[in-house]
């Protein structure tokens, strides 16, 4: 379906020039369109990855734990020594103007274990160790969940922008080239015919006038 104007020489350079910046504009959306997948993609592999050791690491904090608690008793006391999370910060990148996030933690507290060495051992220790380093994953983990999550609302946006330029405004834009085109074509014929036959007529009527002056 064209798009309703006049068929003018004007409006045909408009449309051709609306038509030129629809399919420019559908070559970035779609090339941001597959950069946005090819992002989303590569983080899902890291998500499934991340969670796979998650679960491993888990399993053996927990056993290491039980370790902990069966030499030491159980570690309640120990447990309330540690202190609550405030080494997490959160900052962002743009992947193709999306705002994805970046989840860090403050190293500085790595190496500094809260309870004392006294009342404790080395189970303890590895089982601490362990569940450090399901924190690390887990902050990790949430921070390519939510990016997974920006990219493919990104994408959708992107795919529908994408979609209406090439079945709605494409189409309509050529439609109306072709509909203009036609028309001044037509024009442009009527008008030569209509040369021709005043053309003609002032020759036969030059040819009148010859015979009587004659």
């Amino acid at each position: 379906m064209s798009i309703q104007t006049a068929p003018t020489k004007v409006n045909l350079m408009a449309t051709k020039k609306s038509l030129a910046l629809s399919k420019t504009g559908y070559d970035l959306l779609d090339r941001k369109r597959n950069i946005l997948v090819r992002e989303m993609m590569t983080l899902i592999d890291r998500a499934t990855e991340i969670q796979n050791t998650i679960d491993d690491t888990y399993s053996k904090a927990y056993l290491a734990l039980q370790r902990a608690n069966t030499t030491l008793g159980i570690c309640e006391e120990l447990a309330g020594t540690v202190p609550e999370e405030e080494s997490l910060g959160l900052s962002y990148r743009s992947v193709m103007g999306v705002e994805i996030p970046i989840v860090s933690i403050d190293d500085r507290e790595d190496n500094h274990i809260p309870y004392g060495l006294i009342s404790s051992n080395e189970m303890l220790d590895e089982a601490y160790a362990r569940f450090h380093r399901v924190k690390e994953l887990t902050a990790e983990l949430a921070e390519i969940e939510n990016s997974v999550y920006r990219l493919g609302g990104a994408t959708k946006k992107t795919q529908k922008r994408a979609n209406a330029l090439k079945n709605i405004m494409i189409p309509r834009f050529e439609a109306t080239v072709k509909m203009i085109t036609s028309a001044l074509d037509e024009k442009s014929r009527e008008d030569f015919s209509r040369l021709k036959i005043i053309k003609a007529q002032k020759a036969k009527k030059a040819g009148q006038n010859e015979q009587q002056t004659q």
